[in-house]
């Protein structure tokens, strides 16, 4: 407790104060490092830190499947990650996203009622753009969506709530559908105002365009798996479920992705003056390369595979011999090594 001062201790300090004996700033109150959270009784945060967190932890999930989705229908590198999960109202969250964008209005059955997945335009148009055979560069646009834009971004949507399905298997069978697309935040009035939402942020890269994609979800829908959304529910659930189907998911959606496939017939150095000299009708030599010789086949800059040179009809093709990890390593240094002869 503090301790209370007498009356002659009082004069005795107001004496040394008034003499200049005493330092007044001494007697200065500490100033309160700690920091203060505003809170507002009229909007009451309805998620735990926990469930947010689990939230956060389902969407990595969403996110990576998406990644290889859309990498792989795109033919375009694709990366999206979770960037943000936060609480917010739904008027908060409809005065934070662009006018027109692409919101998207799924019905999260079995749950009741309906979320928002919201795409940025910057994403939509450069989705869009590689669809129809460009490059998804420079796709700075800000309008609606055209009727056959909107068909192809409904083909996207349904692919991206399959992923949605996946990650939710440890809580819910969820059956998300894609009811209608809006490009007005005013006309997906799903909740009123002032209702609670969990947003998803998910930052999102197409080639080299980037936007954000947000998943809104409102807590009345969520509410019947609220208790699900724990650490301990989540971790168990993933301890007994099998990953033999997600790895099937993965090999699947890979299965489609291109790769870049080269056959190195051999390599030389030489120095810049010489290639600065090169002209067409030049003879390069290649050296530690017999004609005759297998050579390598790489897939995605990795040796893969080693090959010998044919032709198809009137196409040249190369055959593939053996693949270069059943080799013991010696006998493919010595493959590498041996012979003097040029390959002109």
């Amino acid at each position: 407790m503090t301790e209370v001062l007498s009356q002659d201790e009082i004069d005795q300090l107001l004496t040394a104060i008034s003499a200049g004996d005493t330092d007044t700033d001494d007697y200065r109150p500490i100033n309160d490092t700690r920091k203060i959270k505003i809170y507002d009784f009229k909007r009451p945060d309805k998620f735990s830190k926990e469930q947010i967190r689990t939230v956060s932890i389902m969407h990595e999930t969403f996110a990576r499947l998406t990644t290889t989705a859309l990498s792989a229908q795109l033919r375009s590198m694709a990366h999206v990650h979770v960037a943000s999960v936060d609480q917010l109202t739904y008027e908060e969250f409809i005065r934070s996203i662009p006018t027109p964008t692409t919101l998207a209005v799924i019905n999260m059955d079995p749950l009741k009622g309906n979320a928002i997945l919201e795409i940025d335009p910057s994403v939509t148009f450069s989705i869009i753009d590689r669809l129809f055979g460009g490059t998804g560069k420079g796709t700075k646009v800000q309008r609606d969506l055209t009727d056959i834009e909107q068909s192809v971004m409904e083909g996207i949507i349904v692919r991206i709530l399959a992923n949605m399905r996946e990650a939710w298997t440890q809580v819910i069978d969820l059956r998300p559908r894609l009811g209608q697309i809006e490009t007005n935040p005013q006309f997906a009035q799903i909740v009123p105002p002032s209702e609670m939402v969990v947003l998803v942020t998910l930052e999102t890269k197409v080639g080299d365009e980037e936007g954000m994609m947000n998943f809104c979800i409102p807590y009345i829908t969520i509410e019947p798996i609220i208790s699900k959304l724990s650490s301990q529910f989540w971790f168990s659930s993933v301890r007994r479920s099998s990953t033999t189907q997600y790895m099937g998911v993965l090999k699947e959606k890979l299965s489609t992705v291109d790769m870049d496939v080269v056959a190195e017939i051999g390599t030389i150095n030489i120095p810049v003056r010489e290639v600065l000299n090169l002209r067409v009708g030049d003879v390069v030599r290649l050296s530690n390369v017999r004609v005759g010789d297998p050579f390598t086949l790489s897939i995605g800059n990795k040796k893969k595979f080693l090959c010998q040179a044919g032709v198809i009809g009137k196409k040249v093709a190369v055959q593939v011999l053996k693949k270069i990890a059943d080799i013991e390593q010696e006998d493919f240094e010595e493959l590498s090594a041996e012979g003097d002869d040029t390959y002109e």
